[in-house]
């Protein structure tokens, strides 16, 4: 489906909503003062090692190894998130941060830092990092309510933003006064602070399940839930479209402010900061703009809007007008960045939400890192201009081609968890391990609606598949050609329970309703379990 009508009549809630909750605004200052600590870090990092040889490859190796851990342990951290109690996980991960944060500043403070202990502290942070995101993603929707899941994206933007301008200025000065010990202790009180607001916020249950699953199940069912989501395939194809052009202009940025524009760092730092200016704008109008525009209409006049941009940054100059069309830039991008993770908390149910939060972050990471160097590459052969004008035009190209590949329209998508299936009857009960198990439906069609029930169980084969099922078929039986066989089968008996107990969702119902319109009277369901378990 495709969103072409207005957005609802009802006044947008404002960007600052959220924080009238006050689990909410406790839990976002926290983040706020982690991340500025975390930009205060990286700087500390960067300083300890530019009199070293080597020193741009050690400064460089810095944001890597940062990075690095996001793109390796996301979604094994988004299966943690999902099985485990994501309150306990977010304040283990806090107090692993703050170990590596004592480190840091002790073995600074006392001369016993060499660059490769360095890198590898400052790589654990980053693991402790990538822990952190998908459960942190995962508890919004858990903190306010449904209506207020965009504006809190956006404060989650402007967070980030904040912390961008502010953490390096603050640890600048700091390192200036006093050396890069007290910047790395800061950062340690501020992961502290970040547990111990965590271990005051009493959520009443912040885990999908009951029982948790198995480690390489959850992972196993994570991905195949992402592989059969069409929507959650279109949201990440979209954000792609707008990285990998769009990352030209954060990548490239130093070598416009120096080569261009002839500017030091200061002036560098001066075009972050209108970057960053636009990019908090965006998060605080983030509201009223989705309110006012269909969803595919925000997008092209986003993409129309940062596109251009980077072509008046790469064809004119003046610093002036360089500064002028960054802070649209800005705006442009966390408005789109923001409003997609927005539509996956939505989208997302409960019970893989945190996997399908690390997919997207991995999309996030990945798509700036490989974009980065891919325009990097292309300056370098071809020329800093010729880099930034490609980006700009593959920007208004990716922008243009939402009709083709449009948003879904997630409004009317109900993700609640249903269980309309009655309870099992079974001669024994299975052990949760047995497997694999065979699921058979059996539905009588008559012949003038036989080629409607054949549409309508796609949209179950999709259901099926995202919920538990390694295969799934559609048969016709030969001998009457009144009867169609659905059979699917599950990798364990546990995975059937989980499939009918908490996975599937109003919407996967309402499709399975769909289907069986067709057919007459409820369909006849058998279940075979591996004859070896049941003697």
């Amino acid at each position: 489906m495709v969103s072409a009508g207005p957005a609802s009549a009802e006044p947008p809630p404002s960007a600052w909503a959220p924080l009238r909750v006050a689990a909410y605004r406790n839990l976002w200052v926290a983040m706020l003062v982690a991340n500025i600590g975390t930009w205060m870090q990286t700087v500390g990092a960067q300083w300890l090692l530019i009199d070293e040889r080597n020193a741009s490859t050690l400064v460089a190796l810095v944001q890597t190894a940062s990075s690095l851990p996001i793109l390796l342990l996301a979604l094994p951290a988004g299966a943690l998130a999902d099985t485990l109690d994501r309150r306990r996980l977010l304040i283990a991960v806090q107090f692993f941060i703050v170990g590596v944060g004592t480190a840091l500043t002790l073995l600074t403070l006392t001369g016993r830092m060499p660059p490769a202990l360095l890198l590898t502290l400052t790589f654990a942070f980053g693991v402790g990092q990538a822990l952190t995101l998908p459960a942190w993603a995962a508890i919004i929707p858990d903190l306010v309510p449904r209506n207020l899941l965009q504006p809190a994206s956006g404060l989650g933007s402007i967070s980030v933003n904040v912390a961008r301008s502010v953490g390096p200025a603050i640890a600048g000065v700091l390192i200036a006064l006093t050396g890069v010990p007290l910047v790395f202790a800061l950062n340690t009180l501020a992961f502290l602070f970040f547990a111990v607001t965590l271990i005051r916020w009493r959520a009443g249950t912040s885990r999908s399940v009951e029982v948790p699953e198995r480690f390489t199940a959850a992972l196993r069912a994570g991905g195949r839930y992402v592989r059969h989501s069409p929507i959650v395939q279109r949201l990440l194809f979209r954000a792609l479209l707008f990285l990998i052009p769009g990352s030209a202009l954060w990548a490239l940025l130093p070598l416009i402010a120096n080569q261009r524009l002839g500017l030091g760092a200061g002036g560098y730092g001066v075009l972050l900061a209108a970057l960053g200016a636009g990019a908090v704008v965006g998060g605080v109008v983030l509201p009223w703009v989705r309110s006012r525009l269909p969803p595919n209409v925000f997008l092209l006049i986003a993409g129309l809007t940062y596109g251009p941009a980077m072509l008046v940054v790469a064809l004119v100059p003046i610093e002036a007008v360089v500064l002028v069309a960054l802070v649209p830039a800005g705006l442009a991008w966390v408005t789109v960045l923001a409003n997609l993770n927005a539509e996956m908390q939505l989208f997302l149910p409960g019970w893989v939400r945190a996997r399908g939060l690390a997919v997207y972050q991995v999309v996030f990471a990945g798509g700036q890192a490989l974009g980065a160097l891919a325009w990097g590459v292309v300056a370098d052969t071809a020329g800093l201009i010729v880099a930034h004008v490609a980006a700009g035009l593959l920007m208004i190209l990716g922008a243009l081609t939402v009709r083709i590949w449009p948003l879904p329209d997630l409004r009317a998508v109900e993700q609640d968890p249903a269980t309309h299936w009655p309870d099992l009857e079974l001669a024994h009960e299975p052990d949760p391990s047995v497997g694999p198990v065979i699921v058979i439906l059996t539905y009588t069609v008559r012949e003038e609606r036989r080629a409607d029930f054949v549409t309508a169980m796609e949209e179950v084969r999709a259901a099926r598949q995202r919920t538990g099922a390694s295969r799934w078929g559609l048969f016709r039986e030969g001998e009457s050609g009144d009867l169609f066989v659905e059979v699917y089968e599950l990798p364990s008996w546990d995975e059937h329970l989980r499939q009918h107990g908490g996975r599937l969702t109003k919407a996967d119902q309402a499709a399975e309703l769909r289907a069986w319109r067709h057919a007459e009277g409820t369909p006849q369901v058998s279940h075979l379990l591996p004859a070896e378990a049941n003697p």
